[in-house]
């Protein structure tokens, strides 16, 4: 074993019997063990035992990088709002785990083509953090943020960069909120860090840069269009879902088609939208309220969890099976005596499909009926997680709860889709 003279964060070649590996030398929960993340992005360990020498590529240095952000003679303006979540993020060298960029010159160097293509009149950091951690909360504090880069008349569009994993309540939030958009804002994300090879950042930042400067008013997501590098999808905010945990095209319009399809230097719209308009100003609506709960139903399951939500929040909606169903009056433990209860003593009840695809029913089977006859509110092809953000902004204005199911069945922000597509997947 050779003596060792590295740190973490160092790019090494190490020589062993039979090959040599290049990559960066992470922090190691093993003594005996070095562990590297290669060029591919994946992680492996080496016995130290193993290893018949090294030379150091490259030291690790902690200084950031700077980039002055340049005006361009020409070129339109945008605004940016970066709010954290992989696209803001990079590659510990010392763990090898994704830690957030702290340094907003340092987040555009990165991105290099999105300066060749716009300039950026207003950069907005209102907070910096995964979107796992995010709460109704920031998204006002978003809404808020954007409405002055909307009435800005040099502006074109805004573009928000986030996180994955709650993006689509957040896209949802803001459809809502902005119920007076005059100019795209445009949501953009990546699954995997900038620093890899097989990060889809770039590209969706671009896309996403077309997309701010279309004539489009609507709250947009936009994001990988398949695994590979080719194109983007425009996807309506209130339409859309994260289907896969790690795949670049994470994100699928559910119950409709895309908005958009979204290169770099084109975009081509493939449905209607309403069209931008410069000299109008914005008007945002962030009343909300967090006392509402998503339930999913599942088979057995007690009633009794909305004696809980009864307490203390002002209206649930339930992902039931199918059509919208839960345990009917032929079960030992029904929920149509429940759900009555509470409706009679205030609770909203709404009702949406845990199939992803399709639309609720309320006609077809006696326990739906029994449902309505109680006073559900069946959500068409609403999205769950678009329902409850719904719910909750419906529910956070004073005096519309005497409203509430003509609200919630009120086509807001393209939250309904009156035909559903033959082949959604």
């Amino acid at each position: 074993m050779v003596d060792v003279d590295y740190k973490p964060g160092d790019v090494l070649r190490f020589r062993l019997a039979l090959e040599e590996m290049e990559g960066t030398v992470l922090e190691s929960p093993d003594n005996e063990i070095v562990l590297i993340k290669l060029s591919s992005g994946y992680n492996i360990g080496l016995k130290k035992e193993n290893i018949l020498g090294y030379e150091i590529i490259k030291k690790y240095s902690t200084q950031q990088k700077h980039v002055e952000i340049k005006q361009k003679e020409g070129l339109p303006k945008i605004g940016l709002i970066i709010t954290g979540g992989t696209i803001a993020s990079k590659a510990s060298q010392a763990t090898g785990g994704v830690k957030p960029i702290t340094d907003v010159n340092e987040f555009l160097s990165f991105y290099p083509e999105l300066l060749n293509m716009v300039n950026i009149k207003s950069l907005e950091i209102p907070f910096k953090m995964f979107s796992e951690n995010m709460s109704s909360e920031h998204w006002i504090k978003l809404a808020q943020t954007i409405k002055p880069m909307l009435d800005d008349k040099e502006i074109e569009g805004v573009i928000v960069s986030h996180g994955t994993d709650t993006l689509h309540y957040t896209a949802a939030a803001l459809s809502f909120f902005i119920n007076g958009i005059n100019k795209p804002v445009v949501l953009t994300y990546s699954q995997r860090s900038i620093d890899r090879a097989s990060s889809d950042a770039n590209l969706n930042l671009q896309c996403a840069a077309r997309a701010a400067l279309s004539d489009a008013a609507e709250v947009m997501l936009v994001g990988h269009a398949s695994i590979n590098d080719d194109y983007c999808f425009a996807l309506r905010g209130t339409k859309v879902k994260k289907m896969h945990s790690s795949r670049r095209d994470a994100f699928k319009p559910i119950n409709t088609g895309p908005l958009a399809k979204v290169w770099p230097n084109r975009i081509e719209f493939m449905q209607k939208y309403k069209k931008k308009d410069v000299n109008s100003m914005s008007e945002i609506d962030t009343a909300y309220t967090d006392k509402v709960a998503l339930i999913k139903y599942y088979p057995g399951q007690s009633p009794d969890i909305l004696d809980f939500y009864a307490l203390k929040y002002k209206g649930v909606v339930i992902e039931g099976t199918g059509l919208g169903h839960v345990q009917g009056n032929e079960g030992l433990q029904s929920w149509i005596p429940i759900i009555k209860k509470h409706i009679r003593s205030g609770l909203v009840v709404c009702i949406t499909s845990q199939t992803t695809f399709g639309r609720v029913d309320p006609y077809v089977y006696s326990t739906a009926r029994d449902m309505l006859d109680a006073g559900c509110i069946f959500l068409e092809d609403m999205l769950p997680e678009t329902a409850l953000v719904k719910l909750g902004f419906v529910l956070g204005h004073y005096g519309w709860k005497k409203y509430v199911k003509e609200k919630m069945l009120e086509n807001l922000s393209g939250e309904f889709q009156p035909e559903l597509p033959i082949n959604p997947v």
